[in-house]
């Protein structure tokens, strides 16, 4: 059964090709003003890194990467998940200062991804990662940052309504942010599952930063799944919105502060992962030879969803759909890429 829904009366507020230019549009102007909001600089990433290297996200311990041998250097590679890992190694060989950063396109496969609305198996994001200070490792950072990715957003959207008035029939996105952590969440609803509480609330407030994301909560399981390697437990986040096209809360960034080597030793720990000690990337990190830092990725296609309100994640990127997919689009008019 197609898990595609589609919202009653839905139709496109822009044709194909206006589509196309607004897409086009929507991530120079993005990603130009979240340069200057947190001072990155662009820089190129790799689609695989050496699957010996531990720099690979591993998401919720369980997606398969796409691997494949790399004869003429005897090496074997996977395409990424995520860039959590290069780009901290990157601020290092690059040797960034503190309070400065970079962006990148990270383009990815996850093979085991189950489609639907919002998810598909090609991964398309900005990725992005900033040098900060022993000082910086606080929520107050964390929540400073993300007002200022949010303002981007929203800085963009008017951009788009300006050039496109067709759009101006949705709703402004909010500048006013909400911080709840996943365990007031839980204390909440705690009749509902983890995706019913976001909609819960996100529905109230429209922007909203989860905290906390990847620990055991006091039911005994964690909100949803973190790699105990990239963000700190305790100084991460994901910046939802509410998708009025949709009618749910949309996760538009996974983020957070990173690990510094306390953090990693206690959660590769908690996770049962001490066999990545032993990888170079953990290595560095537990001997300190890493700097600290902020980081994130945000859904460029998820993005260009909410701000041209389209109900399909296919209408914004080109990807592979099952049968009852491509059918379930096709009779309500709408357009796969």
């Amino acid at each position: 059964m197609s898990k595609t829904y589609i919202p009653a009366d839905y139709a496109p507020l822009l044709n194909l090709y206006d589509t196309q230019k607004a897409i086009a549009l929507l991530k120079r102007v993005f990603e130009d003003t979240l340069c200057g909001n947190l001072h990155l600089r662009r820089v190129s990433a790799p689609l695989f890194v050496e699957a010996a290297s531990g720099l690979n996200d591993n998401l919720n311990g369980v997606e398969r990467p796409v691997s494949f041998d790399v004869p003429a250097a005897q090496r074997d590679a996977q395409v990424v998940h995520s860039l959590a890992k290069w780009k901290r190694l990157a601020l290092h060989n690059y040797h960034f200062p503190v309070g400065e950063g970079l962006v990148t396109d990270m383009n990815a496969i996850r093979r085991d991804e189950i489609p639907d609305n919002l998810h598909s198996i090609y991964v398309d994001q900005w990725d992005w990662e900033k040098v900060i200070a022993p000082r910086d490792r606080s929520m107050d950072y964390l929540i400073k940052t993300v007002q200022l990715i949010v303002n981007a957003m929203s800085d963009t959207q008017r951009t788009l309504q300006s050039v496109f008035p067709q759009l101006c029939v949705l709703p402004q996105i909010s500048t006013e942010l909400s911080v709840v952590t996943t365990q007031e969440l839980e204390d909440k609803y705690p009749n509902l599952d983890g995706k019913g509480r976001e909609n819960a609330w996100v529905k109230e407030h429209p922007t909203t930063l989860l905290t906390q994301i990847g620990g055991a909560l006091k039911s005994g399981a964690p909100h949803d799944g973190r790699a105990p390697d990239y963000d700190d437990w305790q100084l991460n986040g994901d910046i939802l919105l509410w998708d009025a096209t949709l009618d749910r809360a949309i996760e538009l960034s996974s983020m957070g502060i990173r690990v510094d080597a306390e953090a990693l030793d206690r959660q590769l720990t908690i996770a049962g992962c001490d066999d990545r000690r032993e990888l170079t990337f953990h290595k560095m990190l537990l001997n300190n030879e890493l700097p600290l830092t902020i980081g994130g990725g945000i859904g460029q296609s998820r993005l260009s969803m909410l701000l041209l309100g389209k109900a399909h994640i296919g209408e914004v990127q080109a990807s592979i759909w099952d049968d009852e997919t491509m059918d379930t689009c096709r009779n309500a008019g709408i357009i796969l890429l």
